[in-house]
């Protein structure tokens, strides 16, 4: 399909005038990210920093671009510098900004990062790690009030952007120009995803512009129909260091939207996100599960914010449970919810709808087109109806690989009855219906007395008692069972719920190997900046109670 660059150039050059990023103060055009892009592109360029050697002379974990590292909180900055880097032919790759110094040193290392753009805000934790990479890459601060100085060698943003003279490079961006997306780690150690930049934008963009394109073969037909429509306020809750902002934000610059980014964005911050919603007349948002949704609600239950220009709300990278979208549809009737599943390495796979009144059901989903599942042994496709559990996988545009390793790659997308396919690592099974009931991630299932137990299966059941705020179902090291389920629960300060009351609310739904042989309360349960769920500090809590009671 398309280069991102290419296509976002197009979109410029049809609406130059027309609100692209409103941030704080700031209110840029689509003709002023692009200059901004172009400056950065020329200095990155003057670095040397670009492809040195082109897809179709690679395996499928190797990259030959330079790689641009984006240590950034969400700001207009994330959306210049990914297309500057692009324009230059460079990739742009996320940092996770919550990573400590021994995490953010292997990251830039695996990565073999040129370039470090970065808040200043978080210079002193890079100047603890620059001189043990491999490589010492460029550094390119934005400041951001906190007042850090540069770092020595550091080039200032604003400084290299002025310096410019914003007149598109002298490249030839290709549509196999890789996007790189590293994953949460939450599985593992971080692995960055290779996507060529069209099967990135066939596997988790084009799907939901096809509503609007009904031949996206052409750049010009689809820049001709989306600009054509009126631009439409979008704002992308989570980091943009999570692919499910940054999908959201692409959906919304390739078809002329206005990306709009809330003020505070070095946390969550309920109140400034709905002004922001308020203000700015927001039609599509999205959050991740929820952990976004329960601060919502409070907030909006709490205060008055006129959110009826609010059309479209997107729930994905954590489960969104049915007591929380019923009680935002509540209070948000006329907002659709389209919960949606996928991973850095799939795209796009699985889509829920629920209004005002209608399911709210949680489990199970309708498949995108190409999602399938494949048998146990990962070696057949399994036909709607199937009997036991298998494994949730995509064909068609799926990413090359994993950089650098090889093994990973081969592990992770096999090649089935001629295909090749991605397998994220999901068990569900494919009904006779054809809807597809997600069971959760085969690396936090549980094997409990012989029996498997899907974590988020639990977790599902735990959360319908009303007095749980959050749940992770964890195994733990057990004598009888081999692991023991337990749940890590926080609830409501008020709350008089016995142990006994939270599994008889999971009894109602699950069999009974299923249930947690333990509950261990704490205040808050630990998630990462984008809700996703923190499954290795919740085993330490839940082995930490157990030695506590050998005690």
């Amino acid at each position: 399909m398309f280069n991102h660059y290419s296509l976002f150039s197009a979109i410029a050059a049809a609406v130059p005038d027309r609100e692209c990023v409103v941030f704080r103060d700031r209110r840029l055009t689509y003709a002023d990210v692009l200059d901004r892009a172009h400056r950065l592109a020329e200095f990155l360029l003057s670095q040397g920093v670009t492809l040195h050697k082109e897809r179709d002379a690679l395996e499928r974990w190797k990259s030959g671009q330079d790689h641009v590292a984006l240590y950034l909180h969400n700001g207009n900055e994330y959306i210049e510098a990914t297309f500057g880097a692009n324009a230059a032919r460079a990739v742009p790759f996320n940092v996770n900004y919550w990573y400590v110094e021994d995490e953010l040193t292997y990251l830039l290392d695996d990565a073999d990062a040129a370039v470090v753009v970065y808040h200043a805000t978080f210079a002193p934790k890079l100047a603890a790690v620059v001189d043990r990479l491999r490589r010492r890459p460029l550094l390119i601060q934005v400041d951001d009030g906190s007042g850090n100085p540069l770092l020595p060698g550091a080039y200032d943003y604003e400084a290299v952007l002025a310096a410019g003279s914003g007149a598109a490079p002298d490249t030839e961006p290709s549509p196999d120009d890789l996007y790189i997306i590293y994953t949460g780690g939450t599985t593992g150690m971080p692995k960055g995803t290779l996507w060529t930049q069209a099967e990135l934008f066939a596997g988790a963009i084009a799907p939901a512009l096809e509503a609007y394109v009904a031949d996206m073969t052409s750049m010009q037909c689809l820049v001709d129909t989306m600009t054509a429509l009126p631009a439409t306020p979008l704002l992308p809750m989570p980091p943009l260091m999570h692919g499910s902002a940054q999908w959201v934000a692409f959906l919304g610059l390739f078809s002329g939207a206005t990306i709009v980014i809330q003020g505070v964005v070095d946390r969550f911050d309920a109140a400034d996100v709905l002004t922001t919603l308020a203000r700015e007349r927001v039609v599509v948002t999205n959050i991740v599960g929820d952990a976004f949704a329960r601060p919502l609600c409070d907030e909006l239950e709490r205060g008055s914010y006129d959110l009826s220009a609010l059309t479209s709300m997107m729930s994905g990278g954590a489960v969104l449970s049915p007591g929380m979208k019923r009680r935002l549809l509540d209070l948000l009737p006329h907002v659709v919810i389209t919960d949606a599943v996928g991973s850095s390495e799939s795209g796009s796979l699985l889509s829920h709808v629920s209004q005002s009144g209608g399911d709210t059901s949680q489990g199970v989903f309708a498949a995108l087109r190409d999602t399938c599942v494949v048998n146990e042994a990962i070696d057949e496709f399994l036909s709607p109806g199937h009997d036991g559990v298998g494994w949730l996988a995509r064909r068609g545009p799926i990413p090359l690989g994993y950089l650098g390793d090889a093994a990973k790659t081969e592990r992770t997308f096999p090649v089935v009855a001629g295909q090749r396919i991605v397998v994220p690592g999901d068990r569900a099974r494919l009904r006779g219906d054809g809807l597809i009931e997600l069971l959760g991630r085969d690396s936090v299932t549980i094997n409990s007395g012989g029996e498997k137990v899907f974590a988020e299966e639990v977790e599902q059941a735990l959360v319908c008692h009303p007095d749980v705020v959050d749940v992770l179902v964890v195994g733990r090291p057990s004598e009888r069972w081999g692991q023991e389920v337990v749940a890590v629960v926080a609830l409501r300060p008020e709350s008089t719920a016995t142990d006994a009351d939270l599994v008889a609310t999971a009894a109602a739904r699950l069999a009974r190997y299923k249930l947690p042989k333990a509950v261990v309360r704490v205040d808050t349960v630990r998630r990462g900046p984008a809700g996703k769920a923190d499954y290795g500090w919740a085993r330490e809590v839940a082995v930490q109670a157990s030695e506590a009671i050998a005690r």
